[in-house]
């Protein structure tokens, strides 16, 4: 069983969790299950916009009324992306092979980030990215860097179980400004795994990156622009 306190792993800073879990649904496949969890990330990319009134934000989770209505309270606007949705449209599986065409990559993009240079100030990536192969993902980082301002957030979500090769697919609904709740919907195939230094590599272009551990077995990142 892992403590209750877990240190960051970024620059010693302490991060802690807590959490409840609640099943629902009959068995089986059918069941979710429900938790709810404080959000060292949330808390961060929230407090980044805090102060200020009117900025967009990406959600790449999709719709999700919670969001919307917490975002909007605050006087911000989201605009949802079904990402994983749009992936097994456009490629129909997860392998390198399937995401590794640029003429369907250059159609993803189009498709789901077809923005102007800094028009986001932030983007809630959730779980999306770990579930894209490397040509893929690595697109999709370029973009996000040139579609969002300088100095603003991304949130994100990894498996911290590196040798899974089956990882649980949340759906993530903000509660409130350090709150979230996650909704597991089954399990997917996960693309590739990384470990902290993987990740450092992967937002190298972003001015820096911060993780926390969760007790989902989940790896939150909070990455700057």
């Amino acid at each position: 069983m892992l403590p209750d306190k877990l240190k960051s792993i970024f620059r010693g800073s302490g991060a802690v969790d807590g959490s409840s879990s609640i099943m629902k649904g009959k068995s089986g496949s059918d069941r979710e299950i429900v938790t709810t969890r404080q959000s060292r990330g949330l808390e961060q990319f929230f407090g980044y916009i805090r102060d200020q009134n009117g900025l967009s934000i990406l959600d790449m989770g999709g719709a999700c009324q919670e969001n919307i209505n917490f975002i909007t309270s605050l006087g911000h606007r989201i605009t949802p992306q079904s990402i994983l949705r749009s992936v097994d449209e456009t490629f129909g599986g997860v392998s390198e092979a399937d995401q590794s065409n640029p003429h369907q990559i250059e159609s993803f993009l189009k498709t789901n980030l077809d923005f102007q240079a800094d028009t986001f100030d932030g983007v809630l990536l959730w779980d999306t990215l770990q579930f894209m192969a490397p040509a893929l993902l690595n697109a999709v980082l370029q973009r996000v860097h040139d579609i969002v301002r300088p100095k603003s957030y991304l949130l994100v979500y990894f498996n911290s179980e590196e040798r899974a090769k089956i990882t649980p697919v949340y759906s993530f609904r903000i509660q409130d400004k350090s709150t979230l709740i996650l909704v597991q919907r089954g399990t997917r195939a996960a693309a590739q795994s990384f470990n902290n230094r993987g990740l450092e590599k992967l937002f190298v272009k972003f001015e820096s990156v911060k993780f926390f551990l969760t007790r989902e077995a989940l790896r939150e990142v909070i990455v700057r622009r």
